[in-house]
């Protein structure tokens, strides 16, 4: 990156905070909305000390127009996400993703069933139907959840709605439909409500497809495949393509002090390309039940939930990639099935303690099973048996909390917090195709092991507020967290070069072997927050720099079982393994008002920059799929019910990588993106410009490209040396009707 772009990054450090268009708030305002009555968060998140709260206003311009959940949450500081499917990208948090935050859907605490982590918990809510969000940093309360490392994140659909005492039935709804122009990419999403001031019904539908994307300009792209896969032009970035649908049913019943929730889910993804993974997704079925208590009592609070979710998932080769194992093998595809099941349980209070502050204390259990297997295909090495990669894979948690919040005076509140969890696991016997010595050895020594492990682990937190003014308020928090393997990072068996291949969380084109002995992962974190503003919040500086030390983090390491362990390619063979790290890095925000006219409107600037440190502390090398110093510079216009937001996104180059991943380097760039819209009654206009200068870029964490030709081999397929590139230029419509 030039000097000249981190001048101007250097002085937006002035201006702004996670993007807040100023239109969300004014135009509702102007907007005529009907007699209701709405829900609101229950009293633990609003007392929590979470750094980003996002509400049915805030949330509405971030909708429309994204297929994509974690896109919503992606400008906020410190945030971005790793490389997936266009509706299936993985969330990352001051460089601790995926099973590292604890994400959270409408409570529930839903598990990725798939090696290749293609159906993580946010790509089960459709952006449509998110109605609040709530992002705690590093220390983040023992009451949120456990059994990770970082930050956490719930996402929660819109509260049910109810009509006013007295009040006659109430009817309403929202029909929207968008358009992005790279990749012939639309979508369409309805919600509409029935309810009176007792019971509430709510139907939220979308569905979303595009094509394969382009890139900015013409890359080095492999040459066209043969038998049967699909060429692409010189600048399509191939196996980029989706198409999913989803439903929710709410149905809500309230009393004086009591609410009483039903929710169902169901989502159907007929395929979905990962430009990142050697297989893609060939079908996601799930279905999901959440029934949820809330009550107000004498004493406090009382929150109970029950929920069950569950998946069934496919693999194969979607149209640009090809299957490659050799002249003697006729198979057609590679198909792999995955079916996961979680059920959980969770109850928890908040007691008044009158002047000595408010206790929480709960319990949660969670109950998940998978099976991962690959039905034979052809008659060459994939052949005659069903491989079996996870035989009845369990993994149960059992939790228990206490948290205790006192605010001791108006300047001072702090709170404690201690979580115990067990964590057991097991797994059945295998097999792989056949009995072929590329199979046999490991699976003969995985069923003689002992494969039953239980973990006891412990989390404990503890921060402090201090608010000396009006203008000024200081976070300090220091925690344990402790995060168990998943079932892949122990389980996960074969070391030969194409199953091994199969089983990637990381999208770097690597194959991994699972390690029965690995250990919890530990991060012990300290955190500030410094945060100035004025005392009318019409500007704010806030920063906060953060430092953890994990144990036994969960890495990867050269094999040495077996001979394809120093795979001759640019890929290898690697198995998880615990070696220690270190992360450190900083988070500043800024908002500020530019200039207010009559005539003009409202201007007002907003910026975010982050950076983050990854090391390998046994190794010395860095740790893989950090993302490199960025930011984000933004300008908000606002004039009567016409809004605008131009955003300039700067990443420095990666030079820092793994080697033991192969992990590229990527180059910096800039992005400028322009939208705007109009509301008029009832209905809002949109459009808008992504990548307007049709900048060519490979996104520091989008993981290796293996999106279209041979795919499988890990010495003579594809040896791309870059990352997935980014889409380029793309115009934007969008439209909506509230009746």
């Amino acid at each position: 990156m030039t000097k000249q772009k981190w001048s101007l990054l250097g002085l937006s450090l002035l201006l702004a905070l996670p993007y807040r268009p100023l239109a969300a708030e004014e135009s509702a305002s102007k907007t005529t909305s009907l007699q209701e009555v709405v829900v609101t968060a229950p009293a633990e998140q609003e007392s929590s000390h979470a750094q980003h709260k996002m509400q049915e206003k805030e949330i509405a311009p971030l909708r429309h127009g994204s297929d994509d959940a974690v896109k919503m949450i992606s400008h906020l500081p410190g945030m971005s996400s790793y490389g997936g499917g266009g509706v299936s990208g993985l969330p990352v948090m001051d460089g601790l993703g995926d099973d590292r935050l604890r994400t959270q859907v409408d409570g529930m605490d839903l598990v990725s069933s798939c090696a290749n982590h293609m159906n993580p918990p946010l790509s089960y809510i459709a952006p449509a139907n998110v109605g609040s969000i709530t992002v705690f940093n590093n220390v983040s309360p023992v009451s949120v959840g456990g059994d990770s490392l970082g930050g956490a994140i719930q996402v929660n659909s819109r509260a049910p709605v109810f009509a006013k005492p007295g009040e006659e039935t109430l009817f309403k709804g929202e029909a929207g439909a968008h358009y992005s122009s790279n990749g012939d990419g639309y979508g369409f999403n309805l919600s509409t409500t029935l309810a009176n001031s007792k019971a509430s019904m709510t139907y939220t539908g979308s569905s979303a497809q595009a094509d394969n994307y382009t890139a900015a300009r013409a890359f080095k792209a492999p040459a066209a495949a043969s038998n049967g896969a699909s060429s692409t032009a010189a600048d399509e970035v191939g196996t980029t393509l989706y198409k999913s649908y989803n439903h929710a049913l709410n149905l809500a019943m309230q009393g004086d002090a009591r609410l009483l929730e039903l929710q169902l889910g169901l989502q159907e993804i007929p395929y979905q390309g990962f430009a990142n993974q050697r297989m893609d997704m060939t079908d996601n079925h799930s279905e999901r039940i959440n029934l949820h208590h809330q009550e107000q009592l004498s004493w406090g609070l009382l929150d109970s939930r029950l929920y069950r979710e569950h998946t069934r998932h496919s693999m194969n080769f979607l149209e640009n990639k090809r299957y490659w194992y050799g002249a003697t093998n006729n198979a057609p595809g590679m198909p792999m099935e995955t079916e996961g099941e979680t059920l959980g349980a969770i109850v928890k209070a908040e007691i008044n303690l009158a002047d000595h502050g408010l206790l929480r204390v709960g319990g949660e259990y969670q109950r998940y099973r998978l099976d991962d297997w690959w039905p034979p295909s052809g008659t060459g090495g994939m052949s005659p048996n069903t491989f079996w990669n996870i035989n009845n894979g369990q993994r149960d948690r059992y939790d228990l909390f206490g948290e205790w919040e006192k605010e001791w005076n108006p300047q001072w509140q702090s709170r404690l917090g201690l979580r115990s969890a067990n964590v057991v696991m097991d797994t059945g016997s295998v097999q792989g195709y056949n009995t072929g010595a590329t199979y046999a050895t490991d699976a003969a020594l995985f069923n003689s092991s002992n494969r039953s492990q239980t973990d006891h682990n412990w989390d404990a937190t503890a921060s402090t507020r201090f608010t000396p003014d009006n203008s000024k308020t200081f976070d300090f928090g220091i925690a344990q967290k402790t995060r168990s393997p998943n079932l892949y990072e122990r389980y996960a068996w074969s070391h030969g070069t194409m199953a091994s291949a199969m089983v990637n969380l990381a999208g770097d084109g690597n194959g991994y072997v699972g390690n029965l002995n690995l250990r919890p992962e530990i991060a012990r974190t300290l955190s500030i927050t410094a945060d100035w503003h004025d005392p009318g919040k019409k500007w704010g500086v806030k920063i906060t720099p953060y430092y953890s030390k994990v144990a036994d983090f969960i890495d990867a390491a050269v094999t040495t079982t077996s001979p394809a362990g120093g795979a001759t390619g640019s890929y290898k063979v690697l198995q998880f393994v615990n070696q220690d790290a270190t992360l450190y890095g900083i988070d500043l925000s800024a908002f500020m008002p530019l200039w207010s006219s009559p005539t003009y409107g409202d201007f007002a600037a907003s910026s975010t920059v982050s950076y983050v440190r990854g090391k390998n502390d046994d190794t010395g090398g860095n740790l893989y799929n950090i993302m490199p110093l960025n930011g984000k510079l933004s300008l908000d216009h606002q004039r009567d019910n016409w809004g605008s937001n131009l955003e300039w996104q700067l990443v420095d180059g990666k030079r820092e990588t793994a080697a033991v991943r192969n992990e590229v380097k990527t180059a910096g760039y800039g992005l400028l993106t322009l939208k705007t819209h109009y509301d008029w009654q009832q209905m809002r206009f949109g459009v808008g410009v992504e990548n307007i200068l049709d900048q060519y870029y490979e996104h520091p964490l989008a993981g290796r490209y293996v999106g279209q030709g041979s795919t499988m081999s890990l010495s003579t397929g594809p040896q791309y040396g870059f990352n997935v590139p980014g889409p380029g230029r793309s115009f934007l419509a969008e439209m909506s009707v509230k009746f």
